[in-house]
C-alpha cells in the first residue's frame, strides 16, 4: 500500500522537474534597433524559435531542471549566450549583438554575375528595368540580352552566353530549374519566356563561375526569385495590339493568391502590317497561372506557383526549292507546377525545399511530316543552410533528383502507316556542398562541389567550384572565380543515342572588376572557358545511334564591360554594354573547329530611359549591335567550314510609357517600336537540296525577322488598388 501512494507522488515529481518554461524577449544590435530572423535556441536540446519583423522571441522549453545556455545567433554578429536556471524566472532575456569584426558578406563575389535583389543594390536588371527596356516587350530573355557576355541571336530569341548554345543557358524559379522556360516556337520565329517579369523580386544572371547549388548548365544559370506576399488587393486589365489580359491578386494578413490568364491573337495585328512571311494561321494562344503565398510562423514562406499555356501557328516560310514556300504548323501545350518551402530550424539551422513537375507537349508539322515531341519531369530540392555555424564562415548542403521521360513520334506524312518513336527515362541525382568565408574584412570567398549520377548515361561526375573576392576599397573590389560545369546532352540527342553519350564538360575561369557608387556602377570581367566532351554526330546519318560519340570540344574567351549611370543626369538613366568573344568548337555536326553560327565576335548595347515629369511619361531607346556571324556557304565548300560572314546585326527601338487615370483608376499607356529604320538584319541562308544543273550552285534564301518592325500598343488599368501610384512620379 505505501508503494502504491508513493507512485503518484513520484509521478507528480517527474511532471515538475518536466514542466514547460516559457521563455521570451528581445534581440537587438549594438545601436538598438531591432534584428528579425536571429536564430534563439536553449543549448543542447530542439527548443528555440526565431525572431519576428519586431526582433521578439517566445517559446517554450520542457527541458529538466538544471543550469543551461541560451544562445542567439545571426549572420554577421558575433554570437551572443546567456545563462539559464530552469525552472526559469519570468524575467525576459534581451540579447545585444554585435557586428562582428569581419562581417560575412561584406566583400561580395561578382565574378560573373549580373545581379538584382533586395541584397545587392548594384542591381544590373530588376523588375522595372525588364519591363521597361527598348526592344525587350516585357521578355526576360530579350531584356538580358543587352548585358554583355550574350550574343543577340534574332532568329531564336533565346539566351548564348560567352559561345555557348541556348541548350547551355538554364532557367533557375525559385531554386528549381524549369525543363521548359520558353514557349514553343518554329525555326526562325523567335521564342518568348513563359514567365512575366512582375512575379519576381529579384534576379541573378550568372554568365560563368556560378554557384554549386546549380548544376546542368555549360555557359551561364539565370536565377529568378518570385516575389513573397502580395503587397495589396487588385484588379488588373490589359488591352493590346495582342493580346487582352486580365488579373486578380487578394491580400490576407499572412496569405496572398494571384489569378490571371491571357488570349493572344496575332491576326489582326498580322493583316494590319506588312510582314516577311505568309501567316496561314498567325499565333494565337490562351496562358493561365495562380499564384499562392503564405507565411508560417514568423519567417517560414510557402510558394505555389502553376501556369498552363496552349498555343498554335501555321507559318509559310521562304524556301529556295522550287514550291518557293515552305510551310510550318505548331500546336503545343504546356503544363507547370512549382512549390517551394523555406523557413527557420533549429540551432542556427534553416530549410529551403521543392518540388516541381512539368509536362510539354509540341506537335510540329514541316510540309508534310507529323512530329510530336511529349516531355514530362518531376524534380525535388533540399538545401540545409547553417549561417551561425562560425562567424566568418556559413554552410549550405543540399540535394536534388529528376525523374524525367521524353518519347518522341515521327511519322513522314499523315497517312503513312510508319512511325519512328525514340524515347528515353532518366533518373538524375545531384548532391552539393558549399560555404561562404570571410579570411579578412576585405577578402572572402566561396569554395564548393556538386556531384551528380545520370542513370540514363550509367556514371556520374564531380564538379569542384571556387570563388573569392578582395574589397580593393570601400567601392570597388576584385572577383575570380573557378569551375567544373556538368550537363547531360539536349534532348534530341538523347533521343537519337544516349546509350553512347556521357556528360558534356565546360571549365571555366573568371577574372572582374567592379565599382559601385552613387548610383554608377563599372564592371570589367575577362574570361576563359574550355569545353570536351562536346557531343558530335555525322551529319550524313543523324538517326544511326553509331555516328554519335563525345569527341568533340572548344574554347570561348573574352572581356565584357558593363558601365551604368543612374544619377549623373536628372531624371536619365543609362547603361552600356560591350562584349569581346573570340570562340571555337566542334560539336554536334560540325566537321571540324569552327567559329559556331550562333557565335558574333563584338556584341553592344546602349539603353537609355528618361523620365519627363511634365508629361508623366517614361520614354526609352535601345540599339544593339553584333558583328558578322559565321554561317557555312554550302556555295563554296572549297574556303572551308563556316567561311560565310552575313551583315552585321543593328537594331534601335523605341517606347513611351505613359501614367494616367482612366475612370479614377491607375492607368499606363505603353507603345513600343521594335527595329525602327527597318534594318535588314539577315540571320541565315536556306539553301535548296540539289544544285541547279545549268549554274552548279544551290539556290538559297535569307532567313529574316518576321516582319520590318514590330509596333506593340497597350492600355493596363489597376483596378480597386488602395495605394496606386502617383502619375507625377517616376515608376520603381
Amino acid at each position: 500500500m505505501k508503494r502504491l501512494l508513493l507512485l503518484p507522488l513520484l509521478l507528480l515529481l517527474t511532471c515538475a522537474s518536466f514542466a514547460q518554461t516559457t521563455l521570451r524577449g528581445t534581440v537587438r544590435d549594438a545601436g538598438g534597433q531591432v534584428l528579425p530572423g536571429v536564430n534563439v535556441f536553449v543549448r543542447g536540446t530542439f527548443d528555440g524559435a526565431s525572431t519576428d519583423s519586431l526582433g521578439r522571441f517566445r517559446f517554450e522549453t520542457s527541458a529538466p531542471a538544471g543550469v543551461y545556455v541560451v544562445q542567439a545567433s545571426l549572420l554577421g554578429f558575433i554570437t551572443a549566450e546567456k545563462p539559464l536556471t530552469l525552472p526559469a524566472p519570468t524575467a525576459p532575456l534581451n540579447f545585444v549583438l554585435k557586428g562582428a569584426p569581419h562581417a560575412l558578406g561584406s566583400v561580395v563575389i561578382t565574378a560573373g554575375a549580373f545581379e538584382a535583389s533586395d541584397e545587392h543594390r548594384s542591381a544590373a536588371l530588376n523588375t522595372r528595368d525588364i519591363q521597361t527596356t527598348a526592344g525587350a516587350l516585357a521578355d526576360v530573355a530579350a531584356a538580358f540580352n543587352t548585358l554583355p557576355g550574350t550574343t543577340r541571336v534574332g532568329e531564336d530569341g533565346l539566351l548564348f552566353v560567352r559561345g555557348g548554345a541556348a541548350s547551355e543557358t538554364k532557367v533557375y524559379l525559385d531554386g528549381m530549374v524549369v525543363q521548359n522556360p520558353f514557349n514553343a516556337t518554329v525555326a526562325a520565329v523567335p521564342a518568348r519566356g513563359r514567365f512575366s517579369p512582375s512575379l519576381f523580386k529579384g534576379t541573378v544572371f550568372s554568365t560563368g563561375g556560378y554557384s554549386a547549388l546549380y548544376g546542368q548548365a555549360l555557359s551561364g544559370v539565370l536565377l529568378l526569385n518570385s516575389t513573397d506576399l502580395a503587397p495589396e488587393t487588385q484588379t488588373g486589365l490589359s488591352a493590346t495590339s495582342v493580346f487582352l489580359g486580365a488579373s486578380r491578386t487578394k491580400r490576407w494578413e499572412r496569405t496572398s493568391l494571384a489569378l490571371s490568364a491571357d488570349y493572344t491573337n496575332l491576326t489582326p495585328y498580322a493583316r494590319l502590317l506588312p510582314q516577311n512571311v505568309r501567316w496561314d494561321q498567325a499565333p494565337r494562344g490562351l496562358a493561365s497561372s495562380v499564384s499562392l503565398q503564405h507565411r508560417t510562423g514568423q519567417a517560414g514562406m510557402m510558394k505555389v506557383y502553376g501556369t498552363w499555356t496552349g498555343q498554335q501557328l501555321q507559318i509559310g516560310q521562304p524556301s529556295p526549292e522550287p514550291a518557293g514556300m515552305q510551310t510550318v504548323g505548331l500546336r503545343g501545350a504546356n503544363a507547370y507546377l512549382n512549390a517551394t518551402f523555406r523557413g527557420p530550424l533549429r540551432r542556427g539551422w534553416s530549410l529551403q525545399s521543392g518540388v516541381a513537375l512539368s509536362r510539354d507537349d509540341q506537335h510540329l508539322r514541316p510540309d508534310s511530316v507529323r512530329l510530336r515531341t511529349l516531355e514530362q519531369a518531376l524534380l525535388g530540392r533540399l538545401v540545409l543552410t547553417n549561417d551561425s555555424v562560425h562567424a566568418r564562415f556559413n554552410l549550405k548542403i543540399g540535394a536534388e533528383g529528376l525523374v524525367q521521360q521524353v518519347s518522341q513520334t515521327v511519322q513522314p506524312n499523315a497517312a503513312s502507316p510508319l512511325r519512328f518513336r525514340p524515347e528515353f527515362g532518366e533518373q538524375r541525382l545531384a548532391g552539393f556542398v558549399e560555404s561562404d568565408f570571410q579570411l579578412s574584412d576585405r577578402l572572402a570567398g566561396r569554395v564548393g562541389g556538386r556531384t551528380e549520377y545520370s542513370g540514363l548515361l550509367g556514371g556520374w561526375n564531380a564538379a569542384p567550384r571556387l570563388a573569392l573576392a578582395y574589397q580593393t576599397t570601400a567601392n570597388s573590389s576584385l572577383s575570380a572565380a573557378y569551375g567544373h560545369f556538368y550537363q547531360t546532352p539536349d534532348n534530341s540527342l538523347l533521343l537519337a543515342a544516349a546509350p553512347r553519350l556521357r556528360f558534356e564538360r565546360a571549365r571555366h575561369a573568371v577574372l572582374a572588376y567592379q565599382y559601385t557608387h552613387n548610383g554608377r556602377l563599372l564592371q570589367l570581367e575577362g574570361y576563359h572557358k574550355t569545353y570536351t566532351h562536346l557531343t558530335r554526330f555525322d551529319g550524313q546519318q543523324p538517326r544511326n545511334p553509331q555516328a554519335y560519340d563525345n569527341g568533340g570540344s572548344g574554347y570561348a574567351r573574352g572581356l565584357d564591360l558593363l558601365w551604368r549611370d543612374r544619377k549623373s543626369l536628372k531624371n536619365l538613366e543609362y547603361y552600356i554594354s560591350y562584349g569581346f568573344l573570340d570562340t571555337k568548337r566542334q560539336y554536334r555536326h560540325d566537321p571540324v573547329l569552327a567559329v559556331p553560327t550562333f557565335a558574333a565576335r563584338h556584341n553592344a548595347s546602349v539603353v537609355t530611359k528618361y523620365w519627363v515629369p511634365a508629361l508623366h511619361t517614361l520614354v526609352g531607346a535601345t540599339y544593339s549591335y553584333g558583328s558578322p556571324r559565321r554561317y557555312h556557304d554550302l556555295n563554296q565548300p572549297e574556303a572551308g567550314y563556316n567561311q560565310g560572314r552575313l551583315p552585321a546585326f543593328q537594331d534601335l527601338s523605341l517606347n513611351a510609357s505613359y501614367l494616367t487615370k482612366l475612370f479614377g483608376q491607375f492607368t499606363i499607356v505603353h507603345l513600343a517600336l521594335n527595329n525602327v529604320l527597318a534594318q535588314p538584319n539577315v540571320f541565315g541562308y536556306r539553301y535548296a537540296q540539289r544544285s541547279d544543273v545549268a549554274t552548279g550552285q544551290r539556290n538559297r534564301v535569307a532567313i529574316t525577322p518576321t516582319a520590318p518592325r514590330m509596333v506593340f500598343l497597350g492600355v493596363f488599368v489597376s483596378v480597386n488598388k488602395k495605394n496606386p501610384a502617383s502619375v507625377n512620379e517616376r515608376p520603381e
